[in-house]
């Protein structure tokens, strides 16, 4: 617990300190665009950075790579809000080169998991090979994600989806999709 009662008093301060104030936004995206993208820490400052985002500009939806894996899935729930509660008018998926699920497998997280005492006869009835799976090139991915938010019922016809890959050395990015829309 010494990591977390770090954060607590660095809050405490930061709290007293008035801090926060820096932040202040309201809850709308100020540039009307939700992003989809990975979890990757290499990309916390730099994404926002690299696209000239403040706090407040954009509804960030993070995952491990970046990935819509099906229509009916969190990730594509929350793009379904972000574009019908919080104003939303773009989205855009973001991958990034040297991804960790690039060539990931079940194996090792399975591997990993029995390590830690997990009994993994619990996942019975789910496809664990491709629930723990990523995929083969980024490239890839980000077009299979463009494709399954465009092909959402529930996407409105005017909302443009846009396909990047972000380079989590320099933020450069290079455009795979833009202006995609939902197929009828």
């Amino acid at each position: 617990m010494a990591k977390l009662d770090e954060i607590l008093t660095f809050n405490e301060r930061f709290v007293e300190n008035k801090d926060y104030e820096r932040y202040a936004t309201d809850k709308l995206p100020h540039k009307k665009m939700a992003i989809v993208t990975c979890m990757d820490t290499r990309l916390v400052e730099l994404l926002h950075s690299s696209m000239d985002l403040k706090n407040g500009d954009a509804k960030i939806i993070r995952n491990a790579g970046a990935i819509v894996s099906h229509p009916y899935d969190s990730v594509m729930r929350s793009i379904l809000v972000a574009i019908y509660e919080l104003g939303a008018e773009e989205v855009y998926v973001i991958g990034h080169y040297d991804c960790g699920m690039t060539g990931l497998t079940h194996h090792p997280v399975l591997d990993k998991a029995k390590e830690r005492g997990v009994d993994i006869e619990q996942m019975s009835g789910v496809d664990v090979e491709t629930f723990l799976s990523g995929f083969d090139r980024v490239e890839d991915s980000v077009r299979s994600s463009v494709d399954v938010i465009t092909t959402h019922p529930l996407l409105p016809a005017d909302v443009p989806v846009h396909g990047l890959v972000i380079s989590p050395e320099t933020g450069k990015l290079d455009l795979l999709a833009r202006d995609q829309f939902r197929s009828k």
